[in-house]
This record gives C-alpha cells, structure tokens and sequence, in this order.
C-alpha cells in the first residue's frame, strides 16, 4: 500500500506530542484499567467473557469498565490536544471500499438475536446497545484515533499505519487469555481483520464516527446471541462468513485501495492506448 502524498501527518501547532512507546505504554494503561475494573466489579460472579445474563452482570462487566475508558481515552486525547486530527481522516480510499462498511453493517443487523433481547426486556437490551457503543467508542478512539495519529506523526508509511495499528489492536484483545483462555488466540486473528476493516472504513468515511458505530454495532449483535446460555443462534457464523467474504474482496483488490493519483491515471489511459 503505498502513501498518497499527503500521508505526512501534521498535528496542530499547540499539540503535544507522543512517541509510539509511550502510545504502547497507554494502551497497556487502558487495558489495565478495563479489565481490572471488570474483574473487581464482578468479583464473585460467574461471568462468561461478552456474555451478560443479567443486567447487574452487564453493567459490572461491561456497561462501567467501558464508560470510565471512554473517559479516560477522551482525557487523554484532549491533554494531548489531538481532537482533530483523531475524529477527521484526510487520507481518502477508493469509493469501491464502501463495500467494508456496508458489509459490516449489513452482517450486525442480521445476526443479532432479537428473539433472545425480546426475551431479556427492552432495559436489558437498552443497556447493551449503550455498552456495545461505548465499546465502540473507546476502541475506536484509542486504536484508530490515536494509534493512527501517533504513527502518522512519527512519519510511518500509511500501508505501516495500518498494519501496526491492527496489530496493536490486535494484541490488545489477547488479554482475553485471562478469561477464555486459549480461544483468544482465534480472537487475536480475527480482530486482525476487524481491525483493518475499520482502519478501512475510517479512511473511507473521513472521520472517526462512522467505524465507532459499526464497531458498536458489530459488538451488539454478537453479544446478543451470547444472552441466554446454552441457545445456539447460528445466524452468528454468518459473521464469519463476512469477514472472510470482506477479506477476499479487500485481498483481491489491495491495490486499488489508494485514490489514483493524476499522473497514475495520465500512466493509465497511455497504457490503454
């Protein structure tokens, strides 16, 4: 994946600045903080990982641990005074790369259990969709609005803003190894591929929103089908037939990602002669 030629991120004159070990040393903070919040508030409980039973399990596990990470992450981004170059994205893809967002989009509405959240109640099911966006949000903001800027203003290349991006991502998610055990490691390699996509659908949708509500929704319709123990919901393998879909798309036409370029396009239509 080779830059456009604006790929030199500026960040604004009174901002701070931040080194990618210090950005590696903060994620490791919010994870610490996530997950230490999660285990102390559900002490106790028998909790499965993104399972909540209950609406106290919810709120325990997920609903606060998330909030107060949004807080912190917003800390974070406003000491920095990074705020615009973390919600806007001026490095545009090819219009064909909608294909990702739709796709996402389209796979969440379908694979949510909405037979399942009937049966929890619309409080229940109220409460997840807060905490599916708050997931959503804080992920998004620290991982792709963050991490995308800190390695644009180190100078790195956008094919290595992507890649090292999603594999901090990535990484960041096998701490699940602490819940679920080795399963996380299937997590690790499929958040690899999430994790691009929304990379994608940044660049994509210019700006930090869009990816921050597929994520959300992404989350949701996952969890939805984790409800109620022990009722399969296949509809769920759809999601995975979804990524592998998207993957073979994106694969297939990785290098038509990048905007043609004028003196790429005057190359072409020479070629074509």
């Amino acid at each position: 994946m080779t830059p456009p030629s604006n790929s030199r991120h500026l960040l604004p004159a009174d901002s701070r600045r931040l080194s990618v070990v210090a950005f590696v040393g903060m994620v490791v903070a919010y994870l610490v903080v996530l997950h230490g919040l999660a285990l102390t508030l559900t002490s106790g409980l028998e909790t499965r990982y993104a399972a909540p039973r209950t609406l106290n399990e919810m709120w325990r596990s997920i609903t606060v641990p998330e909030a107060v990470s949004v807080v912190l992450v917003i800390a974070a981004i406003s000491w920095l005074r990074w705020w615009p170059p973390v919600l806007r994205d001026n490095h545009p893809v090819q219009r064909w790369v909608v294909v990702v967002p739709i796709g996402m989009a389209t796979c969440a509405l379908i694979v949510t259990d909405y037979g399942a959240l009937a049966t929890k109640g619309a409080t229940f099911t109220l409460t997840l969709l807060l905490s599916a966006l708050l997931i959503g949000a804080s992920e998004e903001l620290i991982f792709r609005g963050l991490g995308v800027t800190v390695f644009r203003s180190t100078g790195f290349t956008e094919g290595k803003v992507a890649l090292w991006s999603t594999v901090i991502f990535a990484l960041a998610h096998a701490t699940n190894l602490l819940t679920v055990g080795a399963v996380a490691f299937a997590q690790v390699l499929t958040t690899m591929v999430a994790g691009y996509f929304l990379y994608l659908i940044r660049r994509r949708s210019g700006g930090i929103t869009v990816p921050a509500i597929i994520h959300g929704m992404w989350d949701f319709s996952l969890i939805s089908a984790q409800v109620i123990p022990g009722k399969p919901h296949l509809l769920s393998l759809l999601a995975i037939v979804t990524m592998a879909v998207l993957a073979i798309v994106v694969l297939a036409r990785r290098h038509h990602i990048e905007p043609v370029t004028a003196q790429q396009g005057t190359r072409t239509r020479r070629s074509r002669r």
